[in-house]
C-alpha cells in the first residue's frame, strides 16, 4: 500500500484560480484513485500564502512525516500549491530525494525528484510560478499608486467608517470616530474610549473588540481628514469624504505621537492631581504615594524631591473638584471659552510643511554633493528643534478643547462626574494651577465633632488666563 499525502493550500489573494480547499482535495483524491494510491493525511494551509514567507504549519507537519517514512507520495492540486520561492522547493527536493518520495499534481503532471530531469522540471515549475507571483505584486503596486494620484481607494479591509467601497460613509461608525476624536483632543485616554466602545457593544471592522493600539491606528488614518496615503506618504486629497475636518485631525495627530505623551499606564495617573499640582515648598510636582499614618495607610500627595508635604490625596481631589464644578456653575461660564484658533492652526499646518520640505531639501542636498556631512547635521538639527516647536504649539492647540461640553450645561456636577480621569485632569490642567501647601497641626477654623482636620485654605487656586 503505497501511503499518500494530499497538501492543499489557498491564499488570501485568491491565487488558486477560485479553487478553494475543499475542491483542490476533491481533485487530488481523484488523481489518487487514477494512480491507485492511498490517501493516509491531508494537510490544509487554508488562507495562507506561500509567497509571504509566514509559517505553513501543515505544510511543516508534511515535511515531518516524509522525514520520518510515514509519506510514501504526495499529491497537489499544482506545483505553486506546494511551495513558490527557491528556497521551499530546494528543502522539499532535500526531504523527498533521498526516500524516493514522487510528487503527483492535477495541473502539472508527476515529478520525480530522484531523479535530474525530475528535478530540473521542478525548478523550472517553480521559477515560473515566482515570476507569476512577482509580476502580480507589480502589477498591484502599480495599482496602488495609480489609484493614489488618483484620490481613489487602493482596495484592502474594509476601512472602519467607510462601506466595503471604501468611499461610501457607514454614519454610525463615522460618529465613532469623529467623537473619539473630539474625546482625544479634549484630554480623554485611548484606554478609557476603547472601554467606552466595547460597553456600548461597538467592534471594529473586522469584528473584534476595541483596544487602545487599534483605536490609535484608525484615529491617525490620513483618509479620516479625506487624504490618500501612499505608503506611509499623504499625496493629497482624497475621493472620500471626510469623518472629521483637517485641522482637527492633524491637531490630534499632533496630541497622539508627541514625544511626550504617556503610552503606559501607572499609579501615579489614577490620582487627579499627580503630575499637575505643585509643593508648596520647593515647587516641583506631587504625586500620589501611601504614606502610613498611626492607624493605617493613607494615598497622599507628596513632592518627589524631599517629601517637604503629605496631604491626603482624596480630600485634596474633592476639595478641587468642588472647586472646579463651582466655576463651571458660574453665570459667566463662556468667558472661560478660548479665542479661536483655526487660523493659527492654518499658519502652524503651513509653517510644519514648510520645514518639513526644507529638511527633504538638506538630504537631497547632501545626496548631490552640494553640502557635507557637518552641514546636514547642523541644519537637521535646526530645522527638527523648529518642528518640534510648532508641532507643540499644535498639540496645545488641539487640547484646548478640554471644556467641550462641559460650559452652560444644566447640571455641572453630573457632567464633571461623567468625565472620567485623563479628561478630568485636563480640564483642570486648562483652567488652574494647584499649589499643594504643608498643612497646620491641630484642627482648622471652624472645626467640629466627626469631621476632618482637612483645611481648604492650604490648597492654593491660581486661575489661568
Amino acid at each position: 500500500m503505497t501511503r499518500a499525502a494530499i497538501y492543499v493550500r489557498i491564499s488570501r489573494d485568491r491565487e488558486g484560480g477560485g479553487l478553494g480547499v475543499t475542491r483542490q482535495e476533491q481533485d487530488c483524491r481523484e488523481l489518487a484513485d487514477r494512480h491507485g494510491l492511498t490517501v493516509a493525511q491531508v494537510y490544509s494551509d487554508n488562507d495562507l500564502s506561500a509567497y509571504s514567507g509566514k509559517p505553513r504549519p501543515a505544510y511543516r507537519r508534511m515535511l515531518d512525516d516524509i522525514a520520518a517514512a510515514r509519506v510514501d507520495a504526495v499529491l497537489a492540486w499544482h506545483t505553486d500549491r506546494l511551495h513558490r520561492s527557491p528556497t521551499e522547493l530546494e528543502e522539499y527536493i532535500s526531504a523527498c530525494e533521498p526516500r524516493g518520495v514522487p510528487t503527483f499534481t492535477v495541473k502539472a503532471g508527476p515529478l520525480d525528484l530522484s531523479t535530474p530531469s525530475g528535478r530540473m522540471v521542478a525548478r523550472q515549475l517553480g521559477a515560473v510560478a515566482r515570476y507569476e507571483v512577482e509580476h502580480q505584486v507589480e502589477r498591484q503596486q502599480r495599482a496602488k499608486q495609480q489609484a493614489a494620484a488618483d484620490g481613489r481607494w487602493g482596495g484592502g479591509r474594509r476601512p472602519y467608517g467607510y462601506e466595503a467601497d471604501g468611499v461610501t460613509l457607514r454614519p454610525d461608525e463615522a460618529r465613532v470616530v469623529a467623537r473619539a476624536t473630539d474625546a482625544i483632543l479634549a484630554g480623554g485616554s485611548l484606554r478609557a474610549q476603547a472601554a467606552e466602545l466595547n460597553g456600548r457593544g461597538l467592534v471594529t471592522s473586522t469584528g473584534r473588540p476595541w483596544t487602545a493600539t487599534e483605536l490609535r491606528k484608525v484615529l491617525l488614518r490620513p483618509r479620516n481628514a479625506g487624504l490618500r496615503e501612499h505608503r506611509g506618504e499623504i499625496v493629497g486629497p482624497a475621493a472620500w469624504q471626510p469623518l472629521v475636518d483637517e485641522d482637527r485631525w492633524r491637531a490630534l495627530v499632533s496630541v497622539l505621537t508627541h514625544p511626550g505623551r504617556r503610552t503606559q499606564w501607572s499609579s501615579a495617573r489614577r490620582w487627579l492631581l499627580s503630575g499637575l499640582a505643585l509643593c508648596g515648598v520647593c515647587g516641583t510636582p506631587v504625586r500620589a504615594t501611601l504614606m502610613s499614618t498611626t492607624a493605617r495607610s493613607v494615598p497622599s500627595y507628596t513632592c518627589k524631591v524631599s517629601r517637604c508635604i503629605g496631604r491626603n490625596a482624596a480630600e485634596v481631589d474633592a476639595y478641587v473638584s468642588a472647586v472646579v464644578v463651582e466655576r463651571l456653575s458660574r453665570p459667566d461660564v463662556t468667558d472661560l471659552l478660548a479665542a479661536d484658533s483655526r487660523p493659527e492652526s492654518s499658519t502652524l499646518q503651513r509653517d510644519a510643511a514648510t520645514l518639513r520640505e526644507r529638511l527633504d531639501g538638506l538630504a537631497s542636498a547632501y545626496a548631490d554633493g552640494a553640502i557635507d556631512v557637518r552641514q546636514l547635521r547642523e541644519g537637521s538639527e535646526r530645522l527638527r528643534a523648529r518642528l518640534a516647536e510648532v508641532e507643540d504649539r499644535m498639540a496645545s492647540l488641539g487640547q484646548g478643547d478640554a471644556l467641550a461640553g462641559l460650559l452652560g450645561v444644566p447640571d455641572p456636577q453630573a457632567a464633571w462626574d461623567g468625565l472620567d480621569l485623563h479628561r478630568r485632569r485636563a480640564v483642570i490642567d486648562t483652567l488652574m494651577t494647584v499649589t499643594i501647601h504643608r498643612s497646620r497641626k491641630g484642627r482648622p477654623p471652624g472645626w467640629r465633632p466627626g469631621s476632618s482636620y482637612f483645611n481648604p485654605s492650604t490648597v492654593d487656586i491660581a486661575w489661568k488666563g
